[in-house]
């Protein structure tokens, strides 16, 4: 049973990823840029969104290293050309906060539907499914709203900022190491989110999780 729940986990997060990058290429396409459309990216196929490293080498790490009680993947990011765009500075941002909007959107409906579960008395077995659905993507949200290159979160944070030199060799700092500092954050701190994505889970749901 808990291969099964494990292997329901992957499956959810690879499926959420990919629903949050294509979310990127579609509001991308809506303010003027075709470059994912091109790319063959705005589609639903995993196999287009798989990236070595975070799809499949860093949740093996982690299930490895956390004995089988945490994992996490990412897939691979969706390519967007800003100089596109009316409003490169703003039309990033909003690029950028479309994937976790999608997940929070998902979050929303299946909190609604495990809500309707619980009400109506469903199985145990299917509103910890749901349960695991909106958790997963809660998470997603979260995590990508952090400010760390090549996470959303820094597009959102550098269009915000003044376009100031000091802000300029930020970002080039950033985004030349932002990399390691995102790895060295889910090795290592990923606990301080742990319990925002709690709150937003029982403030959707009703529930705490691992009901």
């Amino acid at each position: 049973m808990t291969i099964a729940i494990t292997i329901f986990e992957f499956v959810v997060l690879l499926f959420s990823a990919v629903l949050h990058e294509v979310s990127h290429g579609i509001e991308a396409k809506r303010l003027g840029d075709d470059t994912a459309e091109r790319a063959g990216r705005l589609t639903l196929n995993p196999l287009k969104h798989l990236d070595p490293f975070g799809s499949v080498i860093m949740p093996i790490l982690l299930y490895i290293a956390t004995a089988g009680q945490f994992f996490f993947a990412a897939a691979k990011p969706v390519p967007y050309d800003p100089r596109n765009m009316k409003n490169p500075r703003t039309g990033s941002a909003k690029v950028a906060l479309a994937g976790p909007g999608m997940n929070l959107l998902l979050a929303v409906v299946f909190a609604v539907v495990l809500r309707v579960a619980v009400y109506f008395n469903a199985s145990d077995i299917l509103v910890s499914l749901l349960g695991v659905v909106c958790y997963i993507n809660i998470l997603l949200a979260i995590f990508n709203l952090i400010p760390i290159p090549p996470l959303d979160g820094s597009r959102v944070l550098f269009a915000a900022l003044p376009q100031t030199r000091t802000t300029f060799r930020v970002m080039y700092f950033l985004e030349r190491w932002g990399l390691v500092v995102v790895l060295l954050f889910v090795f290592f701190g990923f606990q301080f989110i742990v319990p925002i994505v709690s709150a937003i889970f029982t403030l959707l749901t009703g529930q705490s999780f691992g009901m």
